[in-house]
Formats: structure tokens, sequence, C-alpha cells
């Protein structure tokens, strides 16, 4: 495994591992527990979205909280705005210190002057399985291919190709980096005579967290709870 690229909210690898495998890892990423806005009280809505629309956005808000996540967690979160103008996540205040929004300038609604928005947040544990709200980030991956050239190729080859593989040395096309051919196959269509591209064994693995859990924990938990399926269908079979 090599990490190829590390963001804050996001890492890639490349390793060499099955596509089928890699699959079943990135549809692990549903079962993975996270904390999202599951109930609402309203008691006053005075901006031009109805208490549905509010809702929702609410619920889509990520968040994040150092206490361990199971099926019984509850935590509240209050939000009272009567400012003029548009209502952030980040006015929500939770009633523990150790849970909070992920992003604290997502808008929410919009409030003339005058106007108030009151409400009452119940954030509870759920999978993605359930509802999106509960997805913790997103893990996606393709096949890395060895690009060789048979021969000298026209200049055109370059920009001709969308993702920069190759780049111009010494008035000759090379390839700059086949780990960027996602196999488009652009370049074939006109030079499909001077190029070879190659499946390798390797795949390019992107992990990408929305902010609750990082990319690394949602790899490592994806794993664990495919093992954990496999282990109890192997019991059953037994």
């Amino acid at each position: 495994m090599e990490l190829v690229n590390k963001k804050e909210n996001q890492i890639t690898f490349k390793t060499e591992i099955s596509e089928s495998l890699a699959n079943s890892i990135r549809r692990y990423v549903s079962h993975i527990l996270t904390l999202a806005v599951d109930e609402i009280e309203i008691s006053k809505n005075d901006s031009p979205l109805y208490d549905e629309t509010i809702a929702h956005r609410i619920g889509l808000i990520p968040l994040k909280t150092n206490k361990t996540i199971n099926g019984k967690i509850e935590i509240n979160f209050d939000l009272d705005s009567q400012k003029e103008g548009f209502v952030y996540s980040g006015e929500m205040v939770s009633s523990e210190k150790n849970a909070e929004v992920v992003y604290d300038k997502m808008p929410i609604t919009i409030l003339p002057k005058g106007h108030e928005l009151k409400l009452k947040a119940t954030a509870k544990a759920g999978i993605g399985r359930e509802h999106s709200k509960f997805s913790p980030g997103m893990i996606f991956y393709r096949e890395i291919f060895n690009v060789k050239l048979n021969g000298n190729c026209p200049l055109e080859l370059i920009d001709i190709c969308p993702k920069k593989v190759f780049e111009e040395k010494n008035n000759k096309v090379v390839v700059k980096d086949s780990q960027k051919c996602d196999f488009c196959e652009e370049c074939l269509i006109k030079f499909n005579d001077k190029i070879k591209i190659e499946p390798t064994k390797e795949v390019l693995i992107t992990v990408e967290s929305f902010g609750q859990i990082p990319p690394k924990e949602i790899f490592k938990k994806s794993i664990e709870n495919l093992k954990k399926d496999l282990s109890d269908i192997s019991k059953k079979i037994k």
C-alpha cells in the first residue's frame, strides 16, 4: 500500500487488491454508525421555509462527538436565532460539550428583521443504509493502468489526453504519469497503433470524509463491519 495524496478530509492510496473486495469495502461505508439529527421540535418559525424544509436541512448537517456512538446515544441541540439575515449551522448549540456541528457556516434559512427561528433537535445514531444523513463519507476506486508508447507520437497527443498523462521532452512525447490514466480511450481513437494501455494488479482508492470521522477511520470501520458480517455468515453455514 502506498499513499498517493492526503488532504484534511480525503486520502488517496494505491494497493494490490481485487476490485470485488474494494467494492465490498466501499459498500460497507453505509454500515458505519454516525450521529445525525433525527427528531426536531420547532416552537417558532418565521422564516420563508416550511418546517419540513428546515427539518430536512438540519438533518443533513454533519455532527461530531467524542462520545462512543452506539444505538442508545441521544444528544440535544438548541437553536434560537432572532437576528436578520442567514441562520447558520454554527448557531446550533449542543447540550453537551463534546458534541458539535462539523461545519458552522452551512445556511439553514434566512430571517427578515424582527423574525425568529426557535427549535430543539435530537441527534441519534444510525447508518447510511437507513438514511443518507448518517453517511460518514464515501469510498471510490479505479484500476491503475500501465501506459506505453510504441514509437514516436505526434505532439498532438499531449492535448488530446484529458488527464495529462503525457508531456513533451526533447521535442518528443513521453509518458508523464501512467497513474493518471483512467482508460477514457481518447488517445486510442486516433493513435491506437502507437499506444498500449494495460491493466495492472493495483487499484487507486480514494476515501473522502464528510467530517464526522477521519477518512482513515472510515476505511478501517468499513473493513471491520465487512469482517463481522462475513464471520456471522460463516457461523450460520456451520
